[in-house]
């Protein structure tokens, strides 16, 4: 194998699992380089801290472990939600808004400890590699980025293995047989992927599913939930104001206990193929739902309607890991812009997988009983007025018959 290009210092996305341990010993034999450590904290239900002592032993000099619960809900969660972003009209992205924060921080630790390259372990058939790598040259043109499986000649499970115990890196017990399935999680969801669910035909087993119970299983008793916002943001739950990631994570209780957000899905990749993957995205589905029921109230409909109509648009920026993009900027933008006024409270009521809409309320609100009524409206909307508006909008729809015979 011909030797890489000089590195001297290069910060690793690691989590001290198998797949970065390996990259970790890899990058320190192949490039001959110190390897900086980074390991972020994003709510994936895993403990964090043992990954240091991992990096510790493994030879690592410089280790970042950092909680970073609350900027990932507040400053990528948050933003994305007041678009109402979906990709391909289900996904809520739990997966590619993430990678620009942990890609940011990377950048950043970069500089702060002079490395002059950066590396991750999405493999080479992956959107991840793509995300990781747009956000890297998005913020620091110069970065030399590695990417190891796309360089290296380790191709499987057994020979990732083969090369941990060579070079003595403890394997947990789980990882020496061939998962059933990878996940991937955070504060905002859980990602299942490959091997057993390669099938879209087959429904994926119970044991796949990590942050909800299945709606069948439970209660027979609809839960009540009121959520409030703020231009466009939830602020509280029930009354009790909470930080970004403190609300959602309640909203990830109560999603789990309805068995709500999961979503068994075919999407396009960026690459050019086709994946399927089971999320769960319990309190994002829940959140989903109740900032379109305040924005019902609260937003105009021109408005309403173009937010819509750049929202595919937005989410694909997203999915494709345009989040540093100048367009993604822009969109962002406008969508700020549109939430000044989107305030209120929604009711919401949780029920075996379903989150409905129960009742809406703000100051800020558009409806007017006065203007919508059945019943008499004291003279604030004269009917007659319709017959003009409908013939101006029906004009050219009578030239163009009359025109064609």
């Amino acid at each position: 194998m011909t030797r890489p290009g000089k590195v001297n210092k290069v910060v690793l996305a690691y989590s001290g699992g198998l797949d970065t341990s390996v990259i970790l010993r890899w990058l320190q034999e192949t490039y001959r380089c110190e390897v900086v450590t980074f390991t972020a904290d994003l709510g994936q239900g895993e403990e964090v801290a043992p990954a240091r002592k991992k990096a510790e032993m493994m030879g690592a000099k410089q280790i970042f472990v950092e909680d970073l619960r609350e900027e990932f809900v507040r400053d990528f969660v948050f933003p994305m939600f007041r678009a109402n972003a979906l990709y391909e009209g289900v996904y809520l992205l739990g997966t590619s808004i993430a990678r620009p924060l942990i890609a940011k921080r990377q950048i950043e630790i970069a500089r702060e400890t002079m490395a002059d390259a950066v590396a991750h372990g999405a493999t080479g058939k992956g959107n991840d590699q793509v995300r990781f790598e747009l956000t890297y040259y998005a913020l620091e043109p110069g970065i030399k980025v590695i990417a190891p499986w796309r360089e290296w000649e380790l191709t499987s499970r057994t020979t990732l293995i083969d090369f941990a115990e060579k070079h003595q890196i403890p394997i947990a017990k789980d990882k020496r047989g061939e998962a059933p399935f990878s996940v991937d999680a955070n504060l905002l969801h859980s990602s299942s992927e490959g091997k057993v669910l390669e099938d879209p035909w087959h429904e994926p087993d119970e044991m796949v599913y990590q942050r909800t119970i299945a709606p069948e299983a439970a209660p027979d008793k609809a839960t009540y939930v009121e959520v409030e916002f703020e231009k466009g943001d939830a602020v509280a739950i029930d009354g009790k104001r909470m930080s970004p990631a403190t609300l959602l994570t309640r909203l990830n209780e109560l999603g789990k206990a309805n068995g709500i957000g999961r979503v068994d899905l075919v999407e396009n990749r960026f690459v050019g193929m086709k994946s399927r993957g089971v999320y769960e995205t319990p309190g994002g589905t829940i959140l989903h739902a109740a900032h379109r029921a305040i924005e019902s109230l609260t937003l105009d409909r021109g408005a309403a309607h173009l937010k819509d109509e750049i929202m595919p648009r937005y989410a694909e920026l997203i999915y494709y890991g345009f989040w540093y993009s100048p367009e993604r900027e822009m969109l962002q933008a406008l969508i700020d812009k549109s939430q000044e006024h989107v305030e209120g409270t929604v009711r919401l009521k949780l029920y075996k997988g379903n989150v409905i809409v129960a009742g809406r309320k703000s100051p800020k609100s558009l409806y007017s009983l006065r203007h919508v009524t059945f019943e008499e409206d004291a003279g604030a909307y004269d009917q007659r007025d319709a017959e003009g508006f409908i013939k101006l909008n029906a004009l050219r729809l009578r030239l163009a018959k009359m025109g064609r015979g």
